[in-house]
C-alpha cells in the first residue's frame, strides 16, 4: 500500500472535518439558518469530497487501487442525518455515472447503500442516546459488507478483484469511518452544547428583563386600577363616563394577564418580522399560553 496515497486521502477527510466545524459554527452563530439549507450545503460538500477521493485513489499493488469514497458519505450521515447522506451519495453517484464503464452501476449502488447503512447506524445510535465508538466501528464493518455486495454485482470479475483487495478495503472502511467518526461527532456535540449554553443564557436574560419590566408595569397599574375603582363609585350608573371606566378596567385586566405571561416565560418564541417591524418576542407562545 502506498502510504503517501493514504496520507493524502486522510488529509482530504480531515479537510472535510475542518469545513464541517467552521461551517456549522458560522451557520449557527450568524443567523438562524434553515436546517434544510445546512443539510444541503453539507450534503453537496461531502459529495464533492467523495468525488475527490475517487480521483485520489490509494495504490495497494501493481495496477491495483482502492478509494475511500464511502467514508465522507457515512460520516456526514452520522452527524447531519439521512438527507445529508443521500445528497452526498447522489452527488458522488452522478459523477460515477458520468465516468461510465462497466462498474458504474455497482459504484452507484455502493454509494447509495452506504448512505442507507449509515442511516440505520444513526437510528441505532439515537436509540442509545448519541453516536458512540461502537456505532462508528460497526458502521465501518457494515460498509465493508456493502462494499463486498457491490463487487458481487460485477460477477466473477468483481469477486476476483475483491479477493485481491479485501484487506485494504477493510482498513479503509473500518479505520476510516470508525476513526474519523469520533472527531466529527465531537465537533457536532461541542456545537450542540454551545448552542444549548447560548440559548440558556439568552433565555435567562430575557426572563430577567421581562420580570423586571412586569414588576414596574404592575406598580403603575395598581395606581391606575385603584384610581378607576374610586372614580367608578362617583359616576352615575349606565352613564357614558361609567361605560368608558368599565372599558378602562377591561384594559387593566388585559395588562394584568400580560404581566402574568411575562413572569411565566419558559422558552423563546419570536414573531417574524413584518414590514418595517423587526422580529420580536412572542410573549404568549414563550409563556406556553398557546
Amino acid at each position: 500500500m502506498d502510504f503517501h496515497h493514504v496520507i493524502e486521502a486522510a488529509g482530504i477527510v480531515a479537510l472535510g472535518l475542518v469545513f464541517y466545524s467552521y461551517a456549522r459554527r458560522w451557520l449557527e452563530s450568524t443567523a438562524r439558518i434553515d436546517r434544510r439549507l445546512r443539510v444541503l450545503l453539507n450534503g453537496v460538500f461531502f459529495g464533492l469530497l467523495a468525488i475527490t477521493l475517487m480521483i485520489s485513489r490509494i495504490q495497494v499493488g501493481p495496477g491495483s487501487f482502492v478509494d475511500a469514497r464511502a467514508v465522507p458519505i457515512a460520516l456526514v450521515t452520522l452527524v447531519e442525518g439521512g438527507w445529508a447522506g443521500l445528497i452526498a451519495a447522489l452527488v458522488a453517484a452522478g459523477y460515477r455515472l458520468w465516468m461510465g464503464g462497466s462498474g458504474a452501476l455497482a459504484g452507484v449502488l455502493w454509494l447509495l447503500a452506504t448512505a442507507g447503512t449509515a442511516v440505520l447506524a444513526l437510528a441505532w445510535a439515537r436509540r442509545d442516546g448519541r453516536v458512540r465508538t461502537r456505532h462508528a466501528f460497526a458502521l465501518g464493518g457494515a460498509v465493508f459488507v456493502v462494499t463486498f455486495a457491490s463487487f458481487l454485482v460485477l460477477g466473477a470479475r468483481g469477486i476476483e478483484m475483491f479477493a485481491r483487495d479485501w484487506l485494504p478495503l477493510l482498513v479503509v472502511s473500518v479505520v476510516g469511518i470508525g476513526g474519523f467518526a469520533r472527531l466529527f461527532t465531537d465537533v457536532a456535540n461541542a456545537q450542540m452544547a454551545e448552542d444549548a449554553r447560548r440559548e440558556s443564557a439568552e433565555l435567562r436574560a430575557i426572563t430577567l428583563l421581562a420580570r423586571a419590566a412586569a414588576h414596574e408595569i404592575n406598580n403603575a397599574l395598581m395606581v391606575v386600577a385603584g384610581g378607576l375603582a374610586i372614580l367608578t363609585k362617583h359616576l352615575p350608573a349606565e352613564s357614558e363616563d361609567a361605560q368608558w371606566a368599565a372599558r378602562a378596567r377591561e384594559g387593566v385586566n388585559n395588562v394584568k394577564e400580560i404581566i402574568i405571561r411575562m413572569n411565566s416565560i419558559t422558552q423563546i418564541e419570536a414573531v417574524p418580522a413584518q414590514g418595517m417591524l423587526p422580529p420580536m418576542l412572542d410573549i404568549r407562545k414563550s409563556s406556553g399560553s398557546g
